[in-house]
């Protein structure tokens, strides 16, 4: 089994991709990037970061 966490916050997703976290915050913000709230907080899927790169990458 993988050991990378299934979900990240934004912080953690912008640690990863080496940007900003107010780039997260844009690209959460234009659809670019899918988040999930869970209560307060909002997290981000392992998969969707994954996809945001492959499109990126394209």
């Amino acid at each position: 089994m993988n050991d990378a966490p299934l979900l990240y916050s934004p912080e953690s997703a912008a640690r990863l991709l080496g940007v900003g976290r107010s780039t997260v915050y844009e690209l959460l913000a234009d659809g670019s990037l899918a988040s999930l709230k869970i209560g307060r907080a909002r997290r981000i899927r392992r998969e969707d970061l994954v996809a945001l790169v492959d499109r990126l990458a394209a």
